[in-house]
């Protein structure tokens, strides 16, 4: 056999939990044929596959060699030289304007927030991709219907985004083999990923990138504010004393690192019986007028605990496409305000 034709046969072993061989890919090292015996030179970054590799390349050609070495080197990451958050890289100069929507803890609804912003966004007519940065608790593909799609590249080697509710979308939920995978990354590996999605997905010409942060006030964080000029920043919290403790503390980092705040967002403001119409402040009330006067930064607007938001969250439909009139009107005024607030309209 000729170097070509075992080129051949090696395109038809996929790279692990991906739609692309592994040839294209470009982690065929060499190939060498001495005799009867075959030498080839795996080179990629994830050593924990190459076992997987390794016995799919030494059964292909188990038949026509006497016999078949198999060798992994580790190929070279490209270096990552991170700015400050006085002079912050721009990674995503594609991107007109960058939103950041954060929270100081988990569970107060950041990515409910995040995704139907940037649907609203799409829908005044705004090119939008929606950045799932939450690496350890993806949720955004499940919101979005798009849970099921796994990474697939395009002729330029580019990660092509998933697209839904008319904008695009990359999570690292796209990338893990099933839904209940975890991510056991230290966080330099998470942030490498993130520096992955900014650069080499094909997210093409964007008005607005929306990024769904991590709870909290941690690397992911500080490297965002380092590696991209974000526009403005969007802080969710609920009513309850716990929360407002916690989105007080984001407040504050997103003050240390200059980064412009839109606002606040107050979801599960208030609880509307459905039955009676009663409206019931289950996690208090007030929270978040009070967090926005301490800190001088607007309240953009309160969205209700209600059963069709949770649910069409479930569902993959998004509440600003398939919710009542009021939550529609809720989210679309949030995202009108954040543009006003930072002097967009």
């Amino acid at each position: 056999m000729t170097q070509e034709e075992i080129k051949t046969q090696l395109s038809t072993i996929f790279y692990p939990n991906l739609s692309k061989d592994i040839v294209s890919l470009g982690g065929v090292e060499d190939i060498l044929i001495d005799n009867n015996r075959l030498k080839i030179t795996l080179n990629f970054t994830n050593e924990t596959i190459f076992l997987t590799l390794e016995n799919s390349i030494k059964d292909i050609f188990k038949e026509q060699f006497e016999s078949v070495e198999v060798v992994y080197i580790a190929k070279k990451t490209k270096s990552i030289t991170y700015g400050t958050t006085q002079k912050p890289n721009n990674r995503a100069s594609y991107a007109k304007k960058i939103i950041a929507v954060t929270s100081g803890k988990g569970g107060v609804g950041k990515s409910t927030v995040s995704v139907n912003i940037a649907i609203a966004l799409a829908q005044m007519g705004f090119k939008v991709g929606l950045l799932d940065a939450d690496v350890y608790g993806p949720s955004i593909p499940r919101m979005l219907g798009v849970e099921d799609e796994k990474m697939q590249w395009n002729e330029n080697n580019k990660i092509i985004p998933s697209y839904n509710a008319g904008i695009k979308i990359m999570s690292v939920g796209l990338t893990t083999p099933s839904k209940d995978t975890p991510l056991v990354w230290r966080s330099s590996v998470a942030v490498s990923a993130l520096i992955q999605f900014l650069e080499d997905v094909e997210w093409g010409e964007l008005d607005f990138m929306v990024i769904d942060m991590p709870p909290g006030t941690g690397d992911i964080q500080l490297t965002m504010s380092q590696e991209l000029p974000i526009w403005a920043g969007v802080l969710v919290t609920t009513p309850q004393t716990i929360s407002l403790d916690d989105v007080s503390r984001a407040i504050m980092m997103f003050k240390d690192i200059k980064i412009p705040m839109a606002g606040v967002v107050e979801n599960m403001s208030y609880f509307i019986a459905p039955d009676t119409l009663k409206v019931y402040d289950i996690f208090g009330s007030g929270g978040g007028e009070k967090v926005a006067k301490k800190y001088n930064i607007p309240l953009l607007g309160k969205v209700p605990l209600t059963m069709s938001i949770r649910e069409s969250s479930d569902e993959g439909r998004p509440a600003i496409i398939f919710g009542t009139d009021a939550e529609k009107e809720s989210f679309r005024s949030i995202t009108q305000n954040i543009l006003k607030n930072m002097s967009y309209l």
